[in-house]
């Protein structure tokens, strides 16, 4: 399926659309390439300022005649005389890093313990820690063996911590010895977005679970009254009924059943609001956890699948436990914006369960979406699109140009609205920090319906 105008390549924005995101994350095993610290014991910084002080003062000595300036100079080399570590600096060191959750939440705070051994005495412990693109140190807490970090995670996402350098001083801190600590990695989940509708399909599968259907079986919701059959209890009698047509009439209930969803993610491009800085990528995962929560509440199955420089999909399933599982197979989305998928046209089908329910979170900004988009209605799966808004460009008053292009932007994205409604799909927008209640509540008028429902 292709809309009237075809949407901007990926790579190099059209005139007119807001610039793609840049920033990637760093790889994952780590930070850039730093070297390591150099090994073995080395001078302080005491150490080369009392030096420092001693060679000035023996060559102004020289050069002025003034005996005096070389009893300036002694007093530093008789202090470093006197407080040389001699045989009381360790000659191992070892260290252990403990972290206290691997796992957490956006603006959660983790806090890292690193543990100092030897076998010798030291006087300080100064850290300095590089810390992965998605932390900042927020406080640290020093004693004589002993660092602590308290740092805050402020990105969704698969991160590397970083690592800490750690100057361990003698007793004088006329020497020092640097130690690397690798802290390994972190993963830091979306915060969910606020929903609590589940819309559900025409169709839902023969598996028992909370949403009323027009079939009958054992539910708890009455619709409508049938005769009696002997060996049925009692107390599904309609004495109404019963009364009114002088036989005995039971109640008649809906059959309860479950749901499949599936939650398709468009990671194909990252897009920032010129206005507000909102990420697409984030927004979108953010309100499919949401989701996800509301249909894991109502014991429904769902799964994910995310399109990019790797198609990533999860089978559908349920469970709170299934919460994070799903939330872990899209963490590395952000390292496929630096691919390209040329030939990405249809979605695996064990990746969909048959008549699944999917929502397709988009920014409706690549040709391709739209093809997958139309797969999926060819085969008949229900589908609704959740646009995530990427804001209009931000154009100057006076700029003839700018302002053409901004209608042509407007356009385009008009274009592949149309096309999709054109084929029955319900196209919903999401506005950024809102519910996803305000974008679903049109849904529940009806049931989704597929192309055969």
């Amino acid at each position: 399926m292709s809309g009237p105008v075809s949407a901007p390549a990926l790579g190099a924005p059209a005139l007119g659309t807001p610039a793609l995101d840049q920033e990637r994350s760093a790889p994952r095993l780590g930070l850039s390439t730093q070297p390591p610290p150099p090994p073995g014991w080395r001078a302080s910084e005491r150490t080369l300022r009392l030096l420092t002080v001693a060679v000035a003062a023996s060559v102004t000595a020289l050069l002025t005649g003034q005996a005096w300036l070389f009893a300036l100079a002694a007093g530093p080399a008789v202090l470093l005389a006197l407080v040389a570590p001699g045989r009381t600096r360790p000659t191992r060191i070892s260290t252990e890093a403990s972290v206290t959750a691997r796992r957490c939440f956006e603006q959660e705070r983790i806090s890292v313990r690193i543990e100092v051994r030897h076998d010798g005495a030291t006087g300080l412990l100064d850290p300095v820690a590089a810390l992965g693109p998605g932390l900042v140190l927020s406080s640290e807490r020093i004693s004589l063996d002993t660092v602590t970090l308290e740092l805050t995670a402020t990105r969704w996402g698969r991160w590397s911590i970083g690592h800490v350098d750690l100057d361990v001083y003698d007793t004088g801190h006329l020497t020092r010895r640097t130690v690397r600590v690798e802290l390994g990695e972190i993963e830091v989940f979306p915060v969910p977005g606020g929903a609590r509708l589940t819309p559900i399909p025409v169709r839902l599968p023969e598996r028992l679970g909370e949403h009323t259907t027009r079939q009958h079986g054992e539910g708890v919701e009455v619709n409508g009254v049938r005769p009696h059959v002997w060996g049925e209890r009692q107390r599904r009698i309609h004495w109404p009924s019963t009364t009114r047509r002088g036989s005995i009439q039971v109640n008649q209930f809906s059959a309860e059943r479950a749901v499949d969803t599936v939650l398709l993610l468009d990671a194909l491009a990252d897009f920032r609001d010129p206005a507000t800085g909102v990420s697409t990528l984030d927004e979108s995962l953010r309100a499919a956890a949401g989701l996800t929560r509301a249909y894991l509440r109502t014991h429904d199955r769902i799964g994910v699948v995310s399109i990019g420089g790797t198609t990533r999909w999860l089978r559908a399933g349920s469970g709170e436990q299934h919460f994070y599982r799903i939330v872990q197979s899209v963490l590395d989305v952000r390292k496929d914006l630096g691919y390209r998928t040329p030939d990405l046209h249809r979605l695996p089908p064990a990746a969909l369960p048959p008549g699944a329910l999917v929502y397709a979170f988009t920014p409706l900004a690549d040709q391709r979406t739209l093809d997958v988009l139309g797969d999926l209605a060819d085969r008949g799966n229900p589908l609704v699109v959740v646009e995530i808004p990427t804001g209009d460009p931000l154009v100057e008053d006076d700029d003839e140009h700018g302002r053409f292009a901004l209608r042509l932007w407007r356009a385009d994205r008009e274009a592949m609205r149309f096309a999709l409604r054109n084929r029955g799909i319900p196209v919903v927008a999401h506005t950024a920090g809102e519910a996803l209640d305000l974008a679903l509540a049109p849904l529940l008028r009806g049931r989704i319906r597929g192309r055969q429902q």
